[in-house]
This record gives C-alpha cells, structure tokens and sequence, in this order.
C-alpha cells in the first residue's frame, strides 16, 4: 500500500565549492557522483542532436518510424488529436503493414483522448498498441502513479526521448501561443540500450511478451563523443534515483545550474538546495511557463516559493510567447539533463520518467544557446514587484499547498 504521508523534511548541506578545476576535471567527478550514487554506468562513444519545437522534433521522429527495417517501439504519455496524430498513426500502420514489428506503449490516462479512429487503423495494420494503467481498471491507489516517459527506439539503433507529446499543441516552432515550446533529443550509440530499457521496463507490466525473434539485441559501435547516463524513475515509496540525480547536479555546480521546467512546485528540500546552491556562489536560473500554461494550479504552488528563492538569488524567468513544456538542466557549461522529468513532486514521487545525463561540452553549449534565446522573450521576475502582488494571488498560492505533493 502506498503511503499517504509526507516524508521527514530534510536539510540540505553543501560543502563549499572547490578552487575552480578544469572541465575535464569537473566532468570526470560529475561522471563517477552519478555512477556511484544512483548505480547506473554511464555510456561513451555516443552522438546526440538536440531538437528545438515541433518543427524540428516530429519531423525527425517520422523520419526514423518511416525508415524502420525491423522493430519500432514507442510510448508516449500523451496521444491526443489532430493532423500530427495521424501523421503518427499512419506511419507507425504503414511500417507494421510492411513487415516492421510495431509497439506502441499508451498512458491509460494521458493519452484518453486519442481518436478512435487512429486506433482502429493501427490495430488493423498489426500495430501492437497497449495501455498502461488504465482507470478504469486501477484501484484507486494506482490511479495516481503514471507513465510519463516519452520513448522511440528504431531498430535497436536509434533513440528518443524528451518532453514532447503527440498533440498539435506541440507543432511549429513556439511562433505563438498554439505552437509550444519543447525539446526533445535524438540518441545513437550504447545509451540507446538504456532507453530501451525504460520502454522494457514499463512493456512487461502491461504486455505477456518481452521480445520476440525480431530483436536481434545487437551491439553498439560508438557513434559520437558524448558520455551519457540513462536514468529511470519509478514511483515508489521513500528516495529515488531522479532525486538522487537532482540532487547531485545541484551539489556539484560550481558557477552556474540552469533550470527550464515547465512544471514548478518542488518540496521543501528542493527548495532550500537551490537557496543553498544560490548562496554559495552558484548563478541559479529557472525558466518557467508565464502567462501561457496548462496547469495553473501547478504555476500557483511554485509561485509561493519565489519570494523565499528570490530572496536567496535564484533569478526565475516566465516565458511570454507560449506555453514552456521542455524538462531542460544545465551545469557549469560541460553537464546536462534532459527528458521526460519535471522539478515537481509528481514527476519525483509518482510517475515513471526517463532521463539522460550527458556529459559533453558541445551537447550543454547547444542547450545554453537556447536558454539564452529563451531568456531574452520572457519575463524576470523582480523582488519589488513579486512582493507587491495582490492578497488574492497569495491566496490562490497557500489555497493550493495541501495538494502540491500531486502537482
């Protein structure tokens, strides 16, 4: 049974940073804090494209779905409606037609609206379509616990993985409110194995078969120069490995951490590490949804803790154009996290997520290079101004602390 109750409060210590170290130097004690502490090796010999908003993201994916030879294997929490659902409907169908072994792993509750129409031409083709979790059939203490993961692997050589859905609201380029802005990132080399692992992972709960004659479990000839850690969270009781990997990036900037999340409503804990990391020296930035977001409510329980982070140095942006959906970390300019996870209690108590931590120093400068794009069309929010905000907004944020561990 789950448990219903907060975890203790815990205080965050940081040790003063060291005299400042090369980037090789800073790399190398990065890469073995995560291997030792969460117990994941990371990978070498792997190339990474970072993908900048629809345009660039469902364009690549399509691509990939409709070069496949052997085997694809995807899932997505969310799957909704619209031209660019289709477009995925249609290939994955064309690619089982022809012989291709097609999965395709949905979230009970957030791909629901799908059009039944798009699962009725990928059942006919062949198409392997599976639900995790759905309601309907959930006790109520699993309705909560979801698969938030977003994974596409073609055969066995090429990865996924990142913050998008399958919804027109992820089309474009972030040209306006209805075109989100997102990143996602394509994968090749030995750490296409761990993202593989997180599509297993979540298959062989919902599906009798693991693999079939058609995985032909080849090996990896290194295909770049990136170091690369897949990381899987799971929702459980007590610490987790998405924690622990938080957690070590904060305590290991030494100049600068970057977030881009587009949900905000960390715990007390977190919340004081990044006061900690801020006072120590570190250049703490987080770029989240403005006016434009999907959860208010989410936006709401983040909002009561800007004073409290302002105060302590952390510089908060909202982005005006549209809505800020990608799950973006950056550390002193030579790490980077990014994936399906959110700097919010659900994605680090409830909900299966993926990430990558990669070390590689062209990967981060690409992921800076758009955080300072980002920067320049939002907002800062300013310590005067956040302090004079109306009685009503501070108590639409205390109205919503009860239920932030769900948010």
């Amino acid at each position: 049974m789950t448990s219903t109750q907060e975890p203790p409060e815990l205080t965050p210590h940081i040790a003063e940073a060291p005299e400042s170290r090369s980037a090789e130097e800073r790399v190398a004690c990065i890469r073995r804090r995560l291997e030792r502490l969460i117990g994941i090796a990371a990978t070498e010999g792997n190339a990474l494209t970072v993908l900048r908003n629809g345009d660039q993201i469902f364009a690549a994916m399509l691509a990939a779905i409709r070069g496949a030879e052997h085997t694809v294997d995807m899932m997505t929490f969310v799957y909704w409606k619209g031209d660019i659902a289709r477009q995925f409907a249609q290939a994955l169908a064309d690619r089982s037609r022809a012989g291709v072994r097609v999965r395709l792993l949905l979230d009970g509750f957030g791909s629901r609206l799908i059009e039944a129409e798009q699962l009725r031409t990928m059942e006919r083709a062949g198409v392997e379509v599976t639900w995790f979790r759905k309601p309907l059939y959930l006790s109520p203490l699993k309705q909560n616990h979801r698969c938030h993961r977003k994974v596409l692997v073609v055969d066995e050589e090429r990865a996924f993985t990142g913050g998008v859905g399958i919804a027109q609201e992820w089309c474009g380029d972030a040209r306006s409110p209805q075109e989100w802005r997102d990143t996602h990132v394509e994968v090749q080399g030995p750490a296409v194995d761990g993202i593989a692992a997180a599509f297993a992972q979540n298959w062989a709960e919902c599906h009798d078969e693991l693999f079939d004659e058609r995985d032909r479990f080849t090996e990896h000839r290194p295909q770049g120069d990136a170091v690369v850690q897949v990381v899987r969270g799971s929702a459980s009781i007590g610490w987790q490995d998405m924690q622990t990997l938080l957690r070590v990036m904060l305590e290991s900037a030494e100049e600068r951490f970057r977030l881009a999340t587009a949900y905000f409503s960390p715990d007390a804990f977190f919340t004081a590490l990044l006061c900690a990391t801020a006072r120590r020296g570190v250049e703490v930035e987080i770029l989240l949804p403005g006016p434009h977001t999907d959860k208010r409510v989410c936006q709401l329980a983040g909002q009561h803790y800007y004073e409290d982070l302002i105060a302590c140095g952390v510089k908060i942006y909202q982005y005006q154009p549209t809505m800020m959906h990608a799950k973006v970390i950056t550390v002193d300019r030579v790490a980077a996290l990014t994936g399906s996870t959110n700097f919010n209690c659900r994605s680090l108590d409830h909900d299966e997520e993926v990430m990558l931590a990669v070390l590689d120093q062209e990967f981060t400068a690409t992921l800076d290079e758009h955080f300072d794009v980002d920067v320049t069309a939002s907002e800062l929010i300013k310590a005067g101004r956040w302090k004079k905000r109306s009685l009503l907004q501070r108590a639409r944020e205390v109205a919503v602390q009860p239920i932030r561990r769900f948010l």
